[in-house]
Formats: structure tokens, C-alpha cells, sequence
């Protein structure tokens, strides 16, 4: 049972638990944007919905391919520009990366090897 308790109490499971149950609603809400997306194209075109499923070039069913794709797409592009953007620029602005430069145990390293090369040789 202990196993059990920490596998439990670890945290990966919750916060796996988390990602699934928010991922799930975000796809409903990226849904809904997709589907809004679509009819602001269709009134563009003139009340027409872009439908590539019945799309069948030289008897090659590939509608539905354009479709999905066109979906991920947008999908896609919904996710990065309203998901990691935003978070790349919160993570950099609250936890800032380090500023390049030599770390301190190398420079620690570097000045025992200068006081050992000034030594006089034995």
C-alpha cells in the first residue's frame, strides 16, 4: 500500500488528472471558435460553409483529409496564439532565464586553476 500512497500522493497523477479535464474543456471552447471561424468565412463566400468532404479528385476521396486538416489548422493556430504565446511571454516575464554568462562554479573552477598555475613548480 505504501507504493500505491505515493504513486498517489507523487503529484503526476493529479496533474495529469488536471491536463486531461482542462484539455477537454479547451477543446470545447476551440470547437466553438473553429465553428465560428467557419461561418465568418461562409458569409465571405455568400452564405456557402467551406465543405471539402465530398471533395474526390480523379475518384480519390481526400475531401474529408482537407477538412480535418483545415480544422487542425485553425486549431493550431488557435493554440499558439492564444495559448503558448501568452505563456512564453508570462513565464519569461515572471520567472526571467538566467542572463548568459559564466556560471559561478565555473568561475569558482577557473580561479583554482589560475592560483595553481601561478604556483611555483616543485
Amino acid at each position: 500500500m505504501t507504493g500505491f500512497k505515493n504513486f498517489i500522493l507523487r503529484g503526476n497523477l493529479i496533474d495529469l488528472a488536471v491536463a486531461f479535464i482542462i484539455g477537454t474543456a479547451f477543446a470545447a471552447v476551440v470547437t466553438a471558435f473553429t465553428e465560428m471561424l467557419l461561418s465568418a468565412i461562409a458569409k465571405v463566400l455568400g452564405g456557402k460553409e467551406p465543405d471539402f468532404n465530398n471533395f474526390a479528385p480523379g475518384d480519390i476521396a481526400v475531401g474529408s483529409f482537407l477538412t480535418a486538416l483545415v480544422a487542425f489548422l485553425i486549431l493550431a493556430a488557435v493554440v499558439y496564439f492564444f495559448v503558448v504565446t501568452p505563456y512564453v511571454a508570462a513565464k519569461e516575464r515572471f520567472f526571467p532565464s538566467p542572463e548568459p554568462g559564466t556560471p559561478e562554479d565555473v568561475k569558482l573552477l577557473q580561479e583554482i586553476r589560475d592560483l595553481l598555475a601561478t604556483r611555483p613548480q616543485v
